[in-house]
């Protein structure tokens, strides 16, 4: 492989193979456009584990499984998309030649195949050390217009699947006795979100199981860390939208690149802390609007859907009076 792109260089006396191995090395990080504090960023104590993570084909799942290829031993993946987890495998491969893949591609909307995956682990004798539950839908839109199908859907992933694949992997974790899970959630589990109803609903179930598996689990070895992200440019917003035109708004200044997120949750991972939000923007502004009373976010939402031309609410003291009662 020669130097080439924005990494050429020019010499007048040949390079050091040293130099060459480094050129090389930039080249490589350049394709799979890793920034530069991935380059040093330790993760020596992840080395040698098997990993296992869900959503593995696209945006932060396919991060994870990026950042740790270089020092696991094993790493198992799932998702939906065999030609993107097809892709993924030599792409891991070439960052760490020693890596042992496994994929499999199926849809955690299905109970049956989550069961037949998890007896599959067990039976190949696989013992995970560090489960990342990635996977996850969203819906943005009011919930009086949603499509059922795709809400249920979101609920099985989002809640039933992480839920199920935790409690699989578990006894596992206890027998080996250490073990680590790294719960994706979000920001939007911290509060209401209107047109994101049901999706900041199952992000608060999964931020609050998490920090209650983690109480369970202190005398067990086992760490639970929650990953609670904010905006994160990735395919997720797109998939969210119920139309094609439909256009979500990620504002600038609390937007963390998908590496940096990644990157923050390994660091969090390692040193045995409960949750991540990612980005110090974000943080900031969590924390104050938390502080805010909830009658003063109930003004903001009904400001915010009258913008989005939602009907404003129209209720009388005699509405009682007008209903049918059965009494």
């Amino acid at each position: 492989m020669s130097p080439k792109g924005p990494f050429a260089l020019h010499f007048r006396d040949p390079p050091q193979p040293e130099l060459l191995e480094l050129l090389e090395l930039l080249e490589l990080l350049e394709l799979l456009q890793l920034p530069a504090y991935v380059i040093g960023m330790s993760t020596s104590y992840f080395a040698g584990c098997t990993v296992l993570v869900t959503g593995a084909s696209a945006g932060i799942g396919r991060e994870f499984a990026r950042q740790l290829a270089s020092v696991v031993g094993t790493m198992i993946l799932v998702a939906r998309r065999s030609e993107r987890l097809e892709a993924l495998e030599l792409e891991l491969k070439v960052i760490n030649p020693d890596l042992e893949v496994f994929y499999r591609a199926f849809d955690l909307r299905n109970h049956d195949d989550l069961a037949k995956f998890c007896n599959w682990l067990e039976e190949s004798g696989l013992a995970v050390d560090l489960l990342i539950n990635n996977a996850g839908l969203g819906d943005r839109g009011r919930f009086i217009d949603s499509d059922w199908d795709k809400v249920s859907a979101m609920l099985r992933v989002n809640i039933e699947a992480l839920t199920y694949l935790t409690y699989r992997i578990l006894p596992s974790m206890r027998k080996s006795g250490c073990g680590a899970i790294l719960n994706v959630s979000s920001v939007v589990g911290f509060l209401p979100v209107p047109s994101f109803a049901v999706y900041a609903a199952s992000k608060a179930y999964v931020t609050s199981f998490s920090e209650a598996l983690r109480a369970e689990l202190r005398s067990s070895n086992i760490s639970v860390t929650a990953l609670c992200p904010g905006p994160v440019p990735t395919e997720f917003h797109s998939v969210a939208a119920r139309t094609d035109v439909e256009q979500i708004s990620r504002p600038d200044f609390i937007t963390v690149p998908v590496q940096r997120v990644v990157h923050e949750a390994l660091t969090s991972v390692a040193r045995d802390r409960p949750r991540l939000i990612p980005g110090i923007a974000l943080r900031m502004l969590l924390t104050l609007v938390l502080f805010i009373p909830m009658f003063i976010k109930r003004l903001i939402y009904d400001v915010q859907l009258r913008r989005e031309g939602a009907p404003r609410a129209n209720l009388r003291p005699d509405l009682g009076a007008k209903m049918p009662s059965h009494i």
